[in-house]
């Protein structure tokens, strides 16, 4: 990884997967944030400036895909959909509303890893290898 410290947002109403991933992601040189749900990420990024969310569709109250868009409407933050829906009409309406990328749980931490780093060298231009 390059010297930058970028600043990921893990956003998920399950603890566990919310504490295994900033436990991961902290391993591997990120500063992460976590929330439990879209009121608490609306606060969140106000107050920082986060280089990539990551964000689980099926949250009670607001879901992911509203909060992507919400995001979407006022930012160009990089957003990876993480989620237990696999089918290829939520991965379209995902994408087609603003994320950057979709990814199914069950899912690998080093396939996310890899592409929290590949979007990251094409939103901020910068060698993350």
């Amino acid at each position: 990884m390059s010297e930058t410290t970028y600043n990921l947002l893990v956003v998920d109403d399950d603890e566990r997967i919310r504490n295994l991933l900033r436990q991961y992601l902290i391993k591997e040189g990120f500063i992460v944030s976590t929330a439990n749900g879209a009121d608490s990420a609306r606060k969140k990024i106000q107050l920082v400036k986060f280089d990539l969310i990551i964000l689980d569709i099926m949250m009670p109250g607001d879901d992911g895909l509203s909060l992507t868009q919400e995001i979407r409407n006022n930012s160009d933050i990089p957003i990876i959909l993480l989620t237990a829906k696999s089918g290829t009409d939520s991965k379209i309406e995902g994408l087609e509303i603003g994320a950057d990328d979709y990814l199914t749980k069950p899912f690998n931490p080093k396939e996310l890893l890899l592409r929290i780093k590949n979007i990251l060298n094409k939103t901020i231009k910068t060698d993350l290898k």
